[in-house]
Order: C-alpha cells, then sequence, then structure tokens
C-alpha cells in the first residue's frame, strides 16, 4: 500500500515560488529548495521531478492562478473601466505586502528562462493569449457602453494592459517604496481615460 504525502502539494508549491522568487531559477540550489519547502530530497524527487520540473509546476500554478482570478473578475457586473482597476489594486497590494510578493517575484525567475526555455516561453505565450483575449473582450463591453472612446484600437490596449501588469512586478523588484508602485500603476490605468 503506497503511503500517503505527509505534506500539502499546493503549500509546497507556494514555498517554491517564494524561494525562486527570492533567489532565481539559476540562483537556487537544491539545497536551499530543500530548507524552502521543508521537504526532504526524496520527497521533492518522488512529488515533483527535478528542480526545473518543480520550477515549471509552480509557474503554470502561479500563472493559472493569477489568470484565472483576473478573468474570474473581468466577467463581475459593472463598468470595465473599475473592475480593471480593481485588478490593478489586487496587484499593488500585493506587491505592498512583503511576503505575498516573494510568491509573484517567480515571474522573473521565469520570464528570465524564456528566450532559451520553448518550454517555458509556450506557457507564457499560453497565458497571453488567455488574458488578452479576456481583456480585450472585457474592453469591447466598455466602449458599446460608452466607457471608452470610440475608434480606440482595443487590441493594443489590451495588450498593453496585460504587459503592464507584468511590468509592476518589475518596478517591486527595484524600489521598496510602496508610492512608486501605486504612481506607475495609476498612470497604466490612465490610458482608459482617453476619449
Amino acid at each position: 500500500m503506497a503511503r500517503n504525502k505527509e505534506f500539502d502539494t499546493t503549500l509546497v508549491l507556494h514555498k517554491a515560488m517564494e524561494v525562486f522568487g527570492h533567489y532565481g531559477y539559476e540562483g537556487t540550489s537544491l539545497q536551499l529548495l530543500l530548507e524552502g519547502l521543508g521537504i526532504a530530497r526524496q520527497s521533492l524527487y518522488d512529488t515533483y521531478g527535478t528542480k526545473r520540473d518543480l520550477f515549471i509546476k509552480a509557474v503554470k500554478y502561479y500563472l493559472d492562478e493569477k489568470s484565472s482570478a483576473v478573468i474570474a473578475h473581468l466577467a463581475h457586473p459593472g463598468p470595465i473601466k473599475d473592475t480593471i482597476a480593481e485588478i490593478f489594486a489586487i496587484i499593488v497590494d500585493t506587491l505592498k505586502d512583503e511576503q505575498r510578493r516573494k510568491e509573484c517575484l517567480i515571474l522573473h525567475s521565469a520570464i528570465d528562462q524564456v528566450p532559451h526555455d520553448p518550454e517555458i516561453a509556450q506557457i507564457f505565450e499560453q497565458d497571453k493569449i488567455r488574458l488578452e483575449q479576456a481583456l480585450y473582450e472585457a474592453l469591447a463591453r466598455a466602449e458599446q457602453a460608452g466607457e471608452l472612446g470610440l475608434n480606440q484600437d482595443l487590441r493594443s490596449l489590451a495588450r498593453y494592459l496585460y504587459h503592464s501588469r507584468y511590468a509592476l512586478t518589475q518596478v517591486a523588484k527595484l524600489t521598496d517604496d510602496p508610492l512608486v508602485i501605486e504612481q506607475v500603476a495609476a498612470v497604466t490605468l490612465s490610458v482608459l481615460d482617453h476619449k
């Protein structure tokens, strides 16, 4: 009879996001990983495979969780501009929180791997297609409701908002000042006010 796992696999993925976010993929040694995860080496191999396997699982988990939350938020009734502002406010609040920010910084490690890792590049490409489409559809509803000026390039606007979410994590990596993160988000959202 197989033994039940003695740890929460989802919690381990969250811890992995923190470790990879803090040290980067290249800077994360096996020892740092085991210490951060609080599991034995054999448990790591049996459950997740190699360091790279765990990294990919953590990145997929992170992107799916965050993107699903954004898409669900965009489906809420009400003004789309307010909804998008709320999505960015959630990101800003997360990045201002020292503990939650550690998980978000896994994005830098993952994005660094994109140019030479086709599997990670494909994960980001699929996420981009999914989120840009959701943002585009939300912006189209906003345009129909008269919230946006006519004749805007909604596809480019959706692409801009998608990439701006990631840009905020770069801001958080470069500064500890929460006001800077708030200001960058506010300027980003100001594009929605152009009539």
